[in-house]
């Protein structure tokens, strides 16, 4: 009689144990370790950060030409997956001739077609500007209100416009995180999150007050110009020394 061969139990790997968790319930997160962990910005070099910024531009503007609160508006949501010049390129003829919601509802979605027609996306960014143009004639007598509520309600506006507006056309103390904003928080080790609302939060608890004004518009110059996204010009990089990006690129021999 023959035995049957005495199998073994597999054996099921072991588990990663769970997450720790804070009081309130939430997983921490989990950092990492040993030479890739990532040391936080101290607040005396963010200070320092910014006052290299302010120095060098005191007053820093944003790129999109505009009249008025309105054709900023606009501007902004033409400005989607666009760049600045682009945008103005085809905003110089169109604002020339529509400035306010009720000569944009004149001008008609088909006409303002024709004339954003350069401009990535037009057809569906030709009807949000007419759509929200109508619903700011309906609702707030043509007026853009500096209520972020209001803002975000508008066709073709989400929080980003809504920062950029408040921010530039009423003097509001907002950060708009674009795509610039967004790499170099993350890249430098500033304020980094996994999505532009986190980037945005983190840098409204850390920046300093006197610098919250402009805080966006040296960031988004900053990525647009110097820390770009295939080749960052790190030499020239007035942050350079403080910059957590261990990649940094050199001066060309």
């Amino acid at each position: 009689m023959t035995r049957k061969p005495i199998r073994k139990p597999r054996l099921s790997p072991a588990r990663p144990p769970p997450p720790a968790r804070s009081a309130s319930g939430k997983a921490a997160p989990r950092r990492r370790s040993g030479r890739g962990m990532i040391k936080p910005w101290s607040a005396a070099e963010i200070e320092e950060a910014f006052r290299r910024f302010r120095a060098a531009n005191p007053e820093p503007k944003g790129e999109l030409e505009h009249i008025n609160p309105y054709t900023l508006l606009v501007a902004v949501v033409l400005s989607a997956q666009a760049t600045d010049a682009s945008v103005n390129k085809a905003t110089e003829p169109l604002f020339a001739l529509a400035d306010t919601p009720e000569t944009m509802v004149a001008l008609g979605e088909e006409r303002l077609q024709e004339m954003i027609k350069t401009i990535g996306l037009y057809r569906t960014k030709a009807k949000n500007v007419i759509a929200l143009s109508r619903q700011l004639i309906a609702e707030h007598g043509g007026m853009v209100l500096p209520v972020r509520e209001a803002l975000e309600k508008l066709p073709g506006v989400g929080r980003k416009t809504a920062n950029v507006v408040l921010n530039i056309a009423f003097g509001e103390e907002t950060i708009a995180v674009d795509t610039h904003v967004f790499r170099v928080c993350n890249r430098t080790g500033l304020a980094p999150g996994k999505d532009p609302l986190e980037v945005e939060t983190r840098l409204e608890a850390v920046t300093p007050p006197e610098y919250k004004r402009h805080a966006h518009h040296w960031l988004i110059l900053h990525g647009r110009y110097v820390c770009t996204a295939l080749r960052p010009h790190c030499p020239t990089c007035l942050i350079n020394d403080l910059c957590r990006w261990p990649e940094k690129t050199v001066a060309a021999t």
